[in-house]
Formats: structure tokens, C-alpha cells, sequence
């Protein structure tokens, strides 16, 4: 693939601090917009993650008082979802580009909170859940489009992994509460019920944050709470840039199908493929696997993914702090983050290990608490994985852009977990009287992915390039 040129490639990565003078009335209101950006993500995924915590009743045997689905047909309806999704956040990235992240954040929640209430009032059926589930997606494809190009445009380069790791965090308490909260809502009120107040009750959920976001959020340059110290210090790299490339302090802009020809969009877009299925899979499988493996019950799984995911979020903000602290060391931006992400990235091998400790006839009662321990160190890694992967957008492109490529790989990743989730719908169904060996081979794809993706990822971008002409 030929590499059009980018007029700079360098350590302008190391932003200095802001003059010791202005440090004194420097601001913080940037992290009050990036706990805006947290709760959103929250939400996001409480209103996601219900779907998992159902699939027991929906697969139930209709003599049972279930569905009657097969593990194909979950599958195929978190596939659609997620396929919609990715798809969804192509034009989700574009459009908020084009009328900003207030509105475009804004308008996603409301419509992933009504699609979401909407789940609850079409029975049984596949088709219409997945027709539902897919309208469902319009709205959820735009959270981290409209997140990443927020946290561009409020912080400076060095902190930018750790506010996406912040705010990525989101993922992991919204996984948290649904993990307490669903299974809580179908023991209260029992599954033939409870699934449909499962999904009115998350999906209402969205509607105050609301009020807040349309409070408290502006851009930094018109905001009344953002000192000038403040707004000096988050644009200093856009100034650093300017001048190493002996332009104006304005962004170019590139069309979005020229953002193609840049091996710095297919990097991002790989380290998406090839991860985010993963993600995903712990998503919508791991009370599956808690139920086949271990024979849980749905109050029986509540604490053990609470867990998971609580672990999660240690692992997510301390990967995000990690490039930090070498940036400020001296390191140059691209060398700490594909460093942090060689480390990272090395992590999930542990979960290679999960069905050999998950034997309850080698380790007994131990079993599960072992595979849930290497489980976690996966979630965790991925999770810091991510923060830095989402950050190398905003390292190398243009702010007028990164919405779109963030939209673009968020597509990729989103075609990753449909085959990663149609691969274990297909697995559990074949080896439907052994899922032990179904996991197995589930937890191999987990564990060499990131390996991968960074390879790849190198040999794509091994220098630091950023974008500052076209």
C-alpha cells in the first residue's frame, strides 16, 4: 500500500508542561467532562450487556416457559447487533465530525435508550428482537466515536490514554451493575417477567445523564469554567505541530475516503479487528460459560462477573497511566505506546490456561475461581489494550478527523466480534454435550489475538507519523 507523505515525524509527542507561572491557575475542568464521557459509557454498556444475562431463558425449551432459541440463534442475535453496530459507526463517526460531539452524543443515548426500552415489548420472537436489537445499535454506535474526539479536543497528547482509559472504564462498572442489577430483576420478579423490566429499566436509565450533559458540556473555548491556562495547556501539542511543520495553528482536513490511504488508519483499523471480538465474547458469553462449566446459577454468576469485570477497570486505568508517566520521562509518544501495548498485548496468554485450571476433577472447588482469575487477566488486559488503541488516533490524525476513524475502526472491530460470536454459537452447539472443549478453543482465540494485532500493527506504522498535511 503506498504511504502518502506526512509533512512530520518526530517527538512532538512529548508535549512540555504549561509555564510554571500559568500552572498556578491552571484549571481541571477537563476531567469533569471525562467523568461525563464515564457515565455515558456506563450506561452504554449496562443498556448492552442485558442481552447476556437472558440467554438462559430465551434458550430455555419452550416447555420450560423459555424461547425455545438455540445457541445459533443467540448468535445470531447478538451478531446482528453487533454487525449493525459496526456498520452504524462508520456514518456515526462521519456525522458527529460534522455537527459535533454535544449533539451527537446526545442524540446516540436517546436512541439507544428508547430502542433499548423497545426490546421489552416484542415477545418471543428472533426476527423481531433482532430487527429491535439492530435499531438498538444506531444509537450505541455512536458512544465512542463522539467519546474519543471529545477527549482530542479537551486534553493534551500525555493525557489523552489516561482520560480514554477513564472513561473506557465505563465499560467495565457498566458490565458491573448489569452483572448485579438483571440477574437481581429475573430472581425478584421471575424470567417470564423479568426480562421485560430488565430492558425498561436500563434503558430509562439514560435520560437524567441528559440533563447534566447539556449542563455541563461546551467546548473548551467557549466554556466559562476553563481557565486560559487550561485551554493553553490542552492545545499545546496542536501549537508543537504547527510549528514543526511551519504551518497555521488550523487542522487539515481529509475527506473521508482519502483517510484510506494512510497506513496509520489501517493500523488502527487491524488492532480493532483482531481484539475487539474478544471483548465482546466476555460480553455476551461468560454467564454461558459460567452456567455450562461450572453449572451456576443466575444468582450463582452475579458476584463472580461483577468481579471480572471490577478487576477490569484496575487494569484499564493503570494501562492508560502507563505511556503517560514514559512520555513524561522522554519517551516519544509512539514509543510508549506501541511499548505499553507489547506488554499488554502479552497478558491474555494467561487465558490459554483458563480450562486447564476450570477442571473441576484436577482442582475441585478451586475451579472456578482459577478460570475466572486468568478470565480476568484477559478482560483486564483488553481493556488497557483498548485505551492505548483508541489513542493512537488522536496521536497521529488530525481532531477534524477522528470521529470518522474512530467510526471506521470501530466497524472493523464490530466485524471481528460477529465472527468471533458466530464461531462460539457454532462451537457450543457442536460439542453441545462437551462445551468444555467448545470454550477450549474459544479461549485460544482470546489469548493469541493481541500478539497479533501488534505485529501487525508495527509493521504498518513502525515509525511515529503524524498527519499534518495532505
Amino acid at each position: 500500500m503506498d504511504q502518502p507523505s506526512n509533512s512530520f515525524s518526530g517527538p512532538v509527542a512529548a508535549s512540555p508542561s504549561p509555564l510554571k507561572n500559568a500552572a498556578e491557575k491552571i484549571t481541571r475542568y477537563r476531567w469533569t467532562i471525562c467523568a461525563l464521557l464515564f457515565f455515558a459509557t456506563t450506561i452504554n454498556y449496562v443498556d448492552r450487556q442485558v442481552i447476556s444475562y437472558l440467554k438462559e431463558y430465551f434458550c430455555r425449551p419452550t416447555a420450560q416457559g423459555g424461547f425455545g432459541w438455540s445457541n445459533q440463534d443467540f448468535s445470531y442475535l447478538t451478531s446482528a447487533f453487533t454487525g449493525f453496530y459496526a456498520g452504524m459507526t462508520v456514518l456515526a463517526g462521519w456525522f458527529i465530525d460534522k455537527i459535533g460531539t454535544k449533539l451527537g452524543l446526545a442524540l446516540s443515548l436517546i436512541i439507544w435508550s428508547i430502542c433499548g426500552i423497545a426490546n421489552a415489548f416484542v415477545g418471543g420472537m428472533l426476527r423481531m428482537h433482532i430487527i429491535v436489537r439492530s435499531a438498538f445499535a444506531i444509537g450505541e454506535a455512536g458512544n465512542f466515536p463522539a467519546s474519543i474526539k471529545t477527549v482530542a479536543e479537551w486534553f493534551p497528547k500525555r493525557e489523552r490514554a489516561l482520560a480514554t482509559a477513564i472513561f473506557n472504564a465505563g465499560t467495565n462498572s457498566g458490565a458491573m451493575v448489569a452483572a448485579l442489577v438483571v440477574p437481581a430483576i429475573l430472581i425478584h420478579f421471575g424470567d417470564a417477567v423479568g426480562w421485560k423490566i430488565a430492558f425498561i429499566i436500563t434503558g430509562v436509565v439514560g435520560f437524567p445523564w441528559l440533563i447534566f450533559w447539556f449542563w455541563l458540556y461546551d467546548t473548551p473555548s467557549k466554556h466559562s469554567k476553563v481557565s486560559k491556562a487550561e485551554l493553553d495547556y490542552i492545545r499545546v501539542d496542536d501549537e508543537l505541530a504547527a510549528r514543526a511543520a511551519g504551518a497555521n495553528d488550523e487542522q487539515p482536513k481529509i475527506s473521508w475516503l482519502r483517510l484510506f490511504r494512510y497506513r496509520q488508519l489501517w493500523s488502527f483499523v487491524t488492532g480493532k479487528a483482531l481484539t475487539d471480538g474478544v471483548w465482546w465474547f466476555y460480553l455476551f458469553w461468560l454467564p454461558d460459560y459460567l452456567h455450562k462449566q461450572f453449572h451456576m446459577t443466575d444468582r450463582q454468576i452475579m458476584l463472580p462477573t461483577f468481579t471480572v469485570y471490577g478487576i477490569s477497570i484496575i487494569g484499564s486505568i493503570y494501562g492508560g497511566a502507563v505511556p503517560m508517566k514514559m512520555i513524561k520521562r522522554g519517551m516519544s509518544v509512539y514509543k510508549a505506546r506501541m511499548t505499553t501495548m507489547f506488554l499488554i498485548a502479552c497478558l491474555p496468554l494467561l487465558v490459554l490456561l483458563t480450562q486447564f485450571f476450570g477442571d473441576v476433577h484436577r482442582f475441585g472447588s478451586a475451579a472456578a475461581p482459577l478460570a475466572l482469575a486468568m478470565i480476568s487477566v484477559g478482560a483486564t488486559a483488553h481493556q488497557a489494550w483498548s485505551a492505548n488503541l483508541f489513542t493512537t488516533v488522536s496521536d497521529m490524525f488530525p481532531k477534524t478527523n477522528i470521529a470518522s476513524v474512530t467510526g471506521i475502526g470501530t466497524m472493523a472491530g464490530g466485524i471481528g466480534g460477529v465472527l468471533v460470536q458466530l464461531l462460539a454459537g457454532k462451537l457450543t452447539d457442536t460439542f453441545i454435550r462437551a462445551p468444555q472443549t467448545a470454550y477450549l478453543f474459544m479461549f485460544f482465540v482470546c489469548g493469541l489475538s493481541y500478539l497479533i494485532a501488534w505485529g501487525l500493527m508495527k509493521i504498518l506504522v513502525p515509525q511515529h507519523r503524524v498527519i499534518t498535511q495532505i
